[in-house]
């Protein structure tokens, strides 16, 4: 089912069961020989959603909710359940590939749908965007666990995280929403190094962000335009490259499309003309113009002229 505010639930019982993609993470130490900071860290982990005694985990199929569902899911069994919130910032294999997980490790999932579209504030999108969308989330997550008896709401803030300009922790906090992968002190590196040991496909999953931060804090979000994005990157993924950013750019007369990729990736773009066939099929999108941005895919590069123009006016 879908539809704005509404929910969708995934049944496992019509899927076969997973039959053994990676070994329980009690045992996973022996074979990986994980570091002891590292088990530690883990056992905090499950201590934390022990004391919960039930917990909904917001789901994007990224990295951290996943293993945060994961082990939820390992610790809580029934009394944990995953939730996706799916939207037009969702890259639709992204949402497949997420509820496909899901029904693999046997992770209970359910699909809602959020608002935001409907709240000016976030198509604006200023800078702290982040917030409205998080804010938007909690609102449905947090009946939602009270309706069904879920004492906690978390998410998968990590240890990594921490210091970086993410708006949507506001709204955790408003909400007293739960961040277990922080608390624990699990860092990025640590949740990959653990989600391999249990076999979750994610472990090398290159880092994602919503469709939304493709396009400049100030310029409109719209729907027309992430489908352009989604297009445009899924170009891209079927070229072969993974680490991937098609930022949109409005001009007086159409639409530009920056290409980032990894450092890495940048010669085989450039070499037998390729890039001459991706951007004739990036311009079938409808973008008026396609670039390659030289330095490559940087966190945050969106931001860039606006900082360089802060620090300029402070100079002055």
């Amino acid at each position: 089912m879908g539809g704005t505010g509404g929910v969708e639930e995934h049944s496992l019982s019509s899927y076969i069961p997973y039959q053994g993609g990676g070994p329980d993470l009690d045992n996973a130490g022996c074979s990986c020989h994980f570091f002891v900071v590292e088990q530690e860290k883990l056992e905090r982990l499950r201590e934390i959603l022990r004391s919960y005694g039930s917990c909904l985990v917001a789901y994007s199929g990224g990295v951290d909710s996943v293993f945060l569902a994961y082990v939820a899911h390992q610790v809580l069994g029934e009394r944990s359940l995953a939730v996706m919130a799916d939207s037009p910032s969702l890259p639709r294999r992204e949402r497949q590939e997420g509820v496909d997980l899901a029904h693999r490790f046997e992770i209970p999932l359910r699909v809602v749908y959020p608002n935001e579209f409907n709240n000016p504030d976030y198509l604006a999108n200023p800078t702290n965007r982040c917030y409205f969308c998080k804010h938007e989330l909690f609102v449905q997550l947090e009946p939602l666990a009270k309706e069904e008896g879920y004492a906690v709401v978390a998410y998968g803030e990590n240890a990594s995280d921490v210091g970086d300009h993410r708006p949507g922790a506001q709204a955790a906090s408003e909400f007293q929403v739960r961040a277990p992968l922080k608390e624990s002190e699990l860092t990025k590196e640590d949740i990959r190094r653990l989600s391999a040991a249990v076999g979750l496909p994610t472990a090398e999953k290159p880092q994602m962000a919503c469709l939304s931060s493709r396009i400049p804090y100030g310029e409109a979000v719209s729907p027309e335009k992430l489908q352009m994005i989604e297009g445009a990157e899924n170009v891209l993924k079927d070229f072969g490259f993974r680490n991937i950013r098609v930022r949109h750019h409005e001009l007086t007369l159409g639409q530009l499309a920056r290409i980032e990729l990894g450092r890495d990736e940048i010669p085989q773009l450039l070499s037998q003309d390729l890039f001459a066939d991706v951007a004739e099929r990036v311009k079938e999108i409808g973008y008026t113009h396609v670039t390659l941005d030289m330095m490559g895919y940087r966190r945050g590069s969106l931001n860039e002229s606006s900082r360089r123009r802060f620090q300029a006016a402070g100079s002055q």
